[in-house]
């Protein structure tokens, strides 16, 4: 059995992560962090400090205010982790990949296996279609989202910006301009509303077609399962900086 902790433990994601956990088996949850306890079946900690259980991987679906002390405890007891939790600044996604120099890390912007599959397809129509379409993305996402835009959004943009030689600047919304598109941009551009899960549409616009690669999360779930599984591929890895496509590729 993996032994997991799970940072967030008493939020929703932290729930659909300890159910995803339960049903695949492999794993036994020994704690969660978390300000709040909510009756789980397991203890939780308001801080990693206070842990006494010994884990195999940490799963990270919390706050970005975390991560140094999340960070901290991984590096300490060798813990490999799976983070999950978007809005990170520069500076903390360095801290991240400074931590997998000592210890496994899996980070990605989306737990989904579909929405990474998009971002390779993006990718690739990137480097077919070249400099003759214009490329926007569009991302949705329901009304308590904090951040914006998601950091899908920018993981699409990213992914289409080095098949393009990383020249393309990002231009978040175009309110405060009256001018035309310039050709080296990728719009962003974001929606909040309802109960919206995760919609993406990378819309790439040429001369008289348009071709649109798109994704729609229909629950939240679909992340917890996501992260589940990157947990059971993290296991006894080396250390380093994994995502998504390692498991692709793995597989």
């Amino acid at each position: 059995m993996i032994k997991v902790i799970i940072c967030g433990a008493s939020g929703k994601m932290g729930g659909f992560v300890a159910r995803a956990a339960l049903e695949d088996g492999n794993f036994e949850i020994v704690c969660g962090i978390d300000k709040l306890n909510c009756g789980q079946q397991f203890p939780i900690y308001p801080s990693f400090s206070d842990i006494k259980e010994k884990a195999d991987v940490i799963i990270d679906f919390s706050n970005p205010i975390l991560l140094d002390g999340m960070l901290d405890y991984a590096i300490k007891t060798n813990t490999p982790v799976v983070i999950a939790t978007t809005g990170y600044t520069d500076l903390e996604i360095q801290k991240i990949k400074n931590a997998s120099n000592k210890i496994p890390v899996f980070f990605t912007f989306n737990m989904s296996l579909g929405v990474n599959l998009i971002c390779s397809l993006a990718k690739k129509a990137a480097g077919i279609l070249g400099n003759g379409f214009d490329i926007e993305i569009i991302e949705k996402h329901h009304n308590q989202k904090i951040d914006s835009p998601s950091g899908t959004a920018i993981m699409l943009a990213n992914a289409v910006n080095s098949q393009l030689g990383d020249k393309m600047n990002y231009e978040y919304d175009r309110h405060s301009k009256r001018q035309k598109r310039t050709k080296n941009e990728i719009g962003i551009h974001s929606v909040r509303g309802g109960t919206i899960v995760g919609e993406h549409d990378v819309i790439f616009a040429g001369h008289d077609e348009v071709v649109t690669i798109s994704h729609s999360a229909q629950s939240k779930e679909v992340f917890a399962v996501g992260a589940v599984r990157a947990a059971k591929f993290i296991y006894n890895k080396n250390a380093g900086l994994y995502d998504m496509n390692s498991i692709i590729n793995f597989e």
